[in-house]
């Protein structure tokens, strides 16, 4: 299964341009989008862009993602949704003049997870599990090895909006490719299995 060409699939903040295909989704991003709450910067935004499904199940999630960071807080990578203040997001986020990899959970407040990222940033995957309301991220330089990136419980509850985001809190126009898409039943790996 997919989130590509489906007729399930909504979006969150829908921006000004995208192209949804069979294989490929790619998001541009409007003005001034970002996800976050509270925590340091004393605001709530919940206007980045997301692209995805809502499940009951557990699941896991990979996608392949492209995108040119440049600017301040540039940012795409996957989305795990619950409500406008429980969600989770990773992915390449640009900040203190690199792209790096991170992950921001959020329970009525985010918190902010971010290190420098080994390989090419232009290009990465990344892969989200959720079995039992507990949450495992891992990401990948090549597609065949899978560091653990966050592990923490489910902040929402019910059903969960698993997709791609795209934000530019700084800027429009940053665009983000997601390719080899798979949404598929948990993948059952004892936690440092890396595969």
């Amino acid at each position: 299964m997919t989130l590509s060409g489906t007729e399930q699939n909504a979006w969150i903040n829908r921006p000004e341009y995208s192209e949804i295909s069979e294989d490929r989704i790619v998001i541009v991003s409007d003005a001034h989008t970002d996800f976050w709450e509270n925590t340091h910067y004393d605001f709530s935004h919940y206007t980045g862009h997301a692209y995805g499904k809502e499940t009951e199940s557990d699941f896991t999630f990979q996608v392949r993602i492209k995108a040119d960071f440049k600017t301040l807080y540039d940012q795409a990578g996957i989305f795990i949704g619950g409500t406008e203040t429980a969600w989770i997001k990773a992915g390449i986020e640009f900040n203190d003049g690199q792209p790096a990899i991170g992950c921001v959970v959020t329970d009525n407040n985010s918190d902010w997870s971010t290190g420098v990222f080994p390989g090419n940033p232009g290009d990465f995957w990344m892969r989200v599990t959720s079995k039992s309301d507990v949450i495992r991220i891992q990401y990948s330089i090549d597609g065949e090895n899978w560091p653990l990136l966050r592990l923490c419980r489910w902040p929402g509850a019910g059903k969960k909006f698993i997709g791609v985001m795209c934000c530019s809190p700084k800027r429009k126009g940053l665009s983000a490719e997601f390719t080899d898409i798979l949404l598929t039943p948990p993948l059952d790996r004892e936690l440092h299995d890396l595969s």
